[in-house]
């Protein structure tokens, strides 16, 4: 049988689950959003993601559509599905993933730990979740975020002014989503992956390491977890995937706070930044597992292969030059060091890359994959 993916969006995540869909003789076909992306190696289309006759055009030679990222408009999804596409995960999953209220609200309809939170509209209301909850709070904009764009913490209703006069511009109107600003030890990441039929299966929690509002470590699994961490953070991802009825790869990302909660932050219904470790680290990568799942075929075991795996992503990079130049002194230092390279031009702050290091010893392992990792960025 001949299976044929789309994959919308062209960036590093297509990218990698190019390899995957080599072992599986899976015919990938990745619908980009310019020339030259990061999955051109399997680009068999340029177009807008948003207009839904490209779109169609795309998915007409596919037998299953899945994504890089979740931007693609719900009537583009809804028009997916009412000629036939098989669209994993479906609109009425994504719809969480694009809109931040809705997935709060459902999330809390589900009976599951989150942040205390409310919609606010204007200044008036954020001053009031300011004042109770002791005069400082998370702002998102409930759409489009990521990468820490999109959120801030104020202390005074006037810092979202800004927010607030875009929304009233903008004819749909809307609301921001405040937040109680978390006293957190830790963030946590807990993937899962869910097929089309109902299986689910859980990849071990993971430590996941920011900086300026981007993932730049994770380590697997987390160390020391305390009680039943791992049993916790797996039930509520997959209570995830189940209500929302997700199909592919689900990364809940976590806080583990200073008075022994997990509350869920964010969602995202695709590969995930960390869940990286799993090419090298786990029996079956997450982009194996998500083409598994969007085909819905069998789901393989996510054990760790090694006690300890330690991702650093690459941001930035060099700045002459790219991450080619510096493999060999890289690979002189560090043999172990795995090296993902996304094939992107090098900008401050942005993920060009990362490193991977498995073993025994969580400060070797961690050491290494520091040092590989900084010796692509001046």
């Amino acid at each position: 049988m001949r299976m044929r993916v789309g994959v919308i969006g062209g960036g590093q995540l297509a990218r990698m689950m190019i390899p995957a869909a080599i072992d599986l003789g899976i015919d990938l076909r990745v619908l980009a959003e310019n020339e030259g992306m990061a999955a051109e190696l399997a680009a068999k289309s340029v177009g807008d993601y948003r207009n839904v006759d490209e779109v169609l055009r795309f998915c007409s030679e596919v037998d299953v559509v899945t994504f890089d990222h979740e931007h693609v408009p719900q009537e583009v999804l809804r028009a997916l599905v009412d000629t036939g596409v098989a669209v994993h995960p479906g609109p009425d999953a994504l719809l969480y993933a694009q809109d931040k209220l809705l997935m709060r609200a459902k999330l809390t309809e589900l009976g599951l730990p989150t942040p205390e939170w409310a919609a606010v509209e204007d200044a008036a209301g954020l001053g009031a979740f300011l004042d109770e909850h002791g005069g400082a709070a998370v702002v998102k904009t409930a759409r489009g975020g990521y990468d820490g764009k999109g959120v801030r913490v104020v202390r005074a209703a006037h810092e979202a002014d800004d927010w607030f006069a875009a929304l009233a511009e903008d004819a749909n109107g809307g609301a921001l989503l405040a937040e109680e600003l978390v006293d957190f030890r830790r963030e946590l990441a807990q993937s899962v992956a869910r097929r089309p039929s109902g299986q689910v299966v859980a990849w071990p929690v993971v430590e996941s390491i920011q900086r300026d509002g981007v993932c730049a470590e994770v380590i697997a699994p987390a160390p020391n977890p305390a009680g039943r961490l791992s049993d916790v953070a797996a039930e509520v991802a997959t209570t995830i995937a189940e209500g929302l009825g997700v199909t592919g790869v689900l990364a809940v990302e976590l806080f583990e706070t200073t008075d022994e909660r997990i509350l869920v932050n964010e969602l995202a219904m695709r590969p995930h930044n960390s869940g990286h470790w799993s090419i090298e680290g786990s029996t079956t990568s997450q982009f194996e597992q998500h083409l598994r799942a969007v085909l819905d075929l069998p789901l393989g075991p996510t054990g760790i292969v090694a006690p300890w795996a330690v991702m650093v992503n690459v941001l930035g990079g060099p700045a002459s030059g790219t991450m080619a130049d510096r493999y060999a002194g890289v690979f002189e230092d560090y043999p172990m060091a795995k090296v993902h390279n996304y094939g992107k031009e090098p900008r401050p702050g942005r993920k060009i890359g990362h490193v991977t290091v498995i073993g025994d010893d969580l400060d070797t392992v961690t050491y290494d994959a520091r040092a590989a990792a900084a010796q692509f960025s001046d």
